[in-house]
């Protein structure tokens, strides 16, 4: 099988450093990309070569598709790695890069461009069985969405076609605001994602938000890496992940792994991808969406699996068969992952740009930090307020939960209000600690 002889990375901060590692692993020369804000930023000093992608706004750098595509020519690669958010899932960036010769480490153009229509992927897995909460499965006029709404029934959640990332989602939960709010919600997807579709689903009161990771080469071979539970969240945002999801009974288990395999089997898949469901207070799980990149919670599932997720997606796309099939995959321990963002809890989870006078990462057994930061770098405003991922793995659940406690007390941050302080307080309370939480976590914590 071929391999890549330089591999251009079209994104930035710790994904972009996760990649420049994988490559350099592999032994594949890496290109690091950055904008006139990120001249000093790590990824661009790790990756073997730097280029200058623009100006400091994401839309005249990170988001430029004809300049990376330029810059990766003229760099002699021969690859693009989109990491997460900005390009990732973006088929006209993925046709780009084909187009030029080079290949997308991901799927297909028009996978990401199906599963990218919410409508379309609902529709899609619910032909082959596949359960999805309730809601609308077409087009509709506003006058059909309010006919539609009450047929479904209230409390219900407003989606963007084309949305994802939690961005654009509202609940709705009388006609008088539905009828209010759609046409806001049409201009707002018009502007954010190029088209005015929404759409209808049932709002599941307190459901658990449960992932699972599944990869694909372009041999037919498809396998699950087993769940995460995403639940934590403020405004559909996560916050704490962890792996394998707490209180799951073993069938539950088998039916998400084997459902993510039929649902991405129905697209054909190929790459590194996540099946997302919402599991009810009874415990039936619905199909939510797919998401066609690599997640940011991935290193959780290497933890608990030993697969290099990263790596992986890099070699099926170099036309390698996946080396392993679903009965060699195993778990061991469990592992937890926080998100350390540059933002203030206590005023909603604002941002908080400045410069870091203070970075020491926590370190010892069962540790890692995977972050695209250092003492001196800038928080600027163009970009997400990331500063590094925590994760702690142990033999259990409860040995994993006593490392990232102790992780987190260790972790030292100064010259921006951080999340550190949320997720302590959050690690020691008794909804968390008993693994009997859902996605109105934050909210309850926030109340209490």
């Amino acid at each position: 099988m071929r391999s890549f002889r330089k591999l251009l990375i079209a994104n930035r901060g710790e994904i972009a450093v996760r990649i420049a590692r994988a490559c350099r692993d592999l032994e594949i020369p890496s290109v690091a990309i950055y904008s006139e804000a990120d001249a000093d930023a790590p990824h661009a000093r790790i990756a073997d070569e730097a280029v200058c992608c623009g100006p400091a706004p994401a839309r005249e750098s990170y988001l430029a598709i004809d300049r990376i595509v330029d810059l990766a020519l003229e760099s002699g690669a021969d690859a693009v790695h989109p990491g997460y958010g900005f390009l990732s899932e973006n088929p006209d960036f993925a046709a780009a890069v084909a187009s030029a010769g080079l290949t997308f480490i991901g799927p297909s153009a028009d996978t990401i461009r199906a599963l990218g229509d919410k409508l379309e992927a609902r529709r899609s897995v619910a032909a082959v069985g596949i359960p999805i909460v309730p809601g609308s499965l077409e087009a509709l006029s506003d006058a059909a969405l309010i006919e539609a709404a009450t047929a479904i029934g209230y409390p219900l959640m407003l989606k963007a076609s084309a949305g994802g990332g939690g961005r654009g989602l509202r609940r709705i939960d009388d006609g008088d605001q539905l009828a209010k709010l759609l046409p806001r919600a049409r201009s707002e997807a018009q502007r954010g994602f190029g088209g005015d579709i929404v759409y209808l689903e049932k709002c599941l009161v307190g459901p658990r938000h449960v992932e699972v990771q599944i990869l694909g080469d372009a041999h037919g071979n498809l396998v699950h890496l087993f769940e995460r539970d995403c639940s934590v969240q403020r405004r559909h945002q996560k916050l704490i992940e962890e792996a394998p999801a707490p209180g799951l009974l073993p069938p539950q288990r088998e039916f998400l792994g084997q459902t993510a395999i039929l649902a991405a089997k129905a697209f054909g898949y190929s790459g590194v991808g996540t099946v997302e469901f919402l599991i009810d207070g009874l415990g039936k799980a619905y199909f939510l969406e797919m998401n066609t990149r690599i997640q940011v919670e991935h290193p959780i599932t290497e933890c608990i699996t030993g697969i290099d997720l990263v790596v992986a997606g890099i070699e099926v796309a170099a036309g390698r068969p996946l080396p392993w099939s679903q009965t060699d995959i195993g778990t061991s321990g469990a592992a937890l992952e926080c998100r350390i963002y540059a933002e203030d809890p206590e005023r909603g989870f604002l941002p908080s740009p400045g410069m870091l006078t203070r970075y020491r990462a926590p370190e010892g057994p069962g540790v890692r930090v995977d972050s695209g930061v250092s003492e001196g770098s800038e928080i600027s405003v163009h970009y997400d307020a990331l500063l590094a991922k925590l994760i702690c793995w142990g033999r259990s659940r409860s040995e994993a939960l006593s490392r990232m406690r102790r992780a987190l007390d260790e972790f030292e941050i100064e010259g921006v209000k951080t999340t550190l302080g949320f997720h302590r307080r959050a690690l020691r309370e008794q909804a968390f600690v008993s693994g009997r939480y859902d996605t109105r976590f934050v909210e309850r914590l926030g109340n209490s």
